[in-house]
């Protein structure tokens, strides 16, 4: 095994937070992972695993294993001529699997093109944009049991998708590594979604009537791109907050003192964008020394470069109690805190 001492985390998280893991392995088969988790045990370190980095803030040096989930390929399961039963590795880069199957026409992930992150982050966070969730396309998962080391399969069910929310990040926190994700794509007749956001917009923009999946992907890259930084450029997780749900009858008494105030009708209730409800308190572009709030995206807190990942978890928690201060509504981060 080529277990790494002392190796700084920099290059691996997106807020480009320098701290230290006290041991790093990369883990490109089932077998290595096996290893990692059974060495890990044997000299009673905690584990954590790192896939794209996008959604942890470091706070700390790791005293333990980092276990770097390089685990990849690409491989069609079955297909009939309407849809593609496709396996990708939990290790391979989110957007880039995208763009693969957008190079061969395959359709339902066109929305979530740009997103940061992994395959094996999806299912996890349950990720979505533009109208389209991860679970509208996805089949399986194949996940490995930290405790038994047995690969077990979990369904669309089992995985209890929510908004943003999944049983990884619940009950089953901390208790699986996910090790491959399946979707079904379409082959033809491909159901676009561009009523969300600004899709409509930018395509009429550039004169497309009839757009294909392709156009939509560069609708949505475009989109992203003119609002989120690019971690490479300015150390970011993309959205910090998720966009909270509210009770219809809070939501009408908060229109009576903002009548502008936006919303988008659920199952639940009523999703306000929590963008607006930072900016409306005053943060869009505050500068805290390293870190702040983006100038373009209130959403976003930025390492500027040699941020704290401390000093960015207080600025989270001095925007939230700024929103529910003058809202009463709770923001709740998307990023983990490590």
């Amino acid at each position: 095994m080529n277990i790494q001492e002392n190796i700084s985390l920099q290059p691996y998280n997106t807020f480009g937070i320098d701290k230290k893991a006290r041991f790093f392995y990369v883990v490109n088969t089932l077998e290595e992972l096996r290893n990692g988790l059974h060495y890990a045990k044997t000299h009673a370190l905690n584990v954590l695993i790192l896939g794209g980095g996008s959604n942890i803030l470091l706070t700390a040096d790791w005293d333990g294993l980092v276990l770097f989930n390089q685990l990849r390929g690409i491989e069609i399961l079955q297909e009939d001529e309407n849809h593609v039963w496709v396996e990708a590795g939990a290790g391979e880069n989110w957007h880039a699997f995208v763009m693969h199957c957008l190079e061969n026409n395959w359709g339902g992930l066109e929305n979530l093109s740009l997103i940061p992150g992994t395959v094996g982050a999806s299912p996890m966070q349950n990720i979505g944009a533009y109208g389209v969730e991860i679970k509208d396309s996805f089949i399986s998962l194949q996940a490995l049991n930290r405790e038994s080391l047995t690969v077990e399969v979990f369904d669309s069910e089992a995985c209890q998708f929510g908004y943003r929310e999944s049983i990884f990040k619940n009950t089953h926190k901390d208790k699986y590594i996910i090790l491959s994700v399946q979707f079904k794509l379409t082959k033809q007749n491909h159901p676009l979604h561009t009523s969300y956001g600004a899709i409509q917009a930018t395509l009429e923009t550039k004169g497309i009537k009839t757009p294909t999946i392709q156009d939509i992907s560069n609708a949505v890259i475009e989109i992203r791109s003119s609002k989120l930084p690019d971690p490479k450029v300015i150390g970011n997780a993309g959205s910090f907050f998720k966009n909270p749900t509210i009770y219809s009858h809070q939501f009408q008494q908060l229109q009576k003192s903002y009548p502008d105030i936006p919303s988008f009708p659920t199952e639940q209730g009523v999703k306000i964008p929590a963008a607006w409800l930072i900016q409306q308190c005053g943060w869009k572009g505050k500068v805290f020394g390293p870190i702040g709030v983006h100038k373009d995206q209130p959403l976003v807190l930025v390492n500027f470069g040699g941020g704290e990942g401390k000093a960015i978890v207080q600025l989270s928690k001095d925007i939230q109690a700024s929103v529910f201060g003058k809202f009463g509504i709770m923001l709740h981060p998307e990023v983990n805190f490590i």
